[in-house]
């Protein structure tokens, strides 16, 4: 599950943050999460609940933003969504693409706190 060494990072992240600010905590995150991105919200939010024990993200409220995938064709140059990393270009279907969005994984924001 590499949910859990994501989640390590963000922690990792927000007390690097936290301490170059002098803060106690962070009471709220904001993360970017590409819908492509191979991340499981669902092991996401397990591996959450266990990392942030006893750190600047406690008590942290968690705003996730999903990014929808989206990909420009190498061939006609139309931009569309995209729900896999192969799916063809509806206009004229070749594969070739190059992913314009979906991929993101990224701390947003953080909102320090001295609580």
């Amino acid at each position: 599950m590499h949910e859990l060494s994501i989640v390590m990072n963000i922690v990792d992240i927000a007390e690097e943050e936290a301490k170059r600010h002098r803060a106690r905590a962070v009471s709220s995150i904001e993360l970017d999460i590409g819908e492509m991105a191979g991340v499981e919200m669902d092991a996401l939010d397990f591996a959450w609940e266990s990392s942030v024990r006893n750190t600047v993200l406690e008590h942290a409220e968690r705003i996730v933003h999903r990014i929808p995938g989206r990909a420009r064709c190498l061939n006609c140059s139309l931009e569309y969504p995209i729900q896999e990393a192969f799916d063809p270009c509806p206009a004229c279907g070749e594969v070739l693409v190059e992913h314009v969005q979906g991929k993101e994984l990224k701390v947003k924001s953080l909102v320090l706190s001295d609580d």
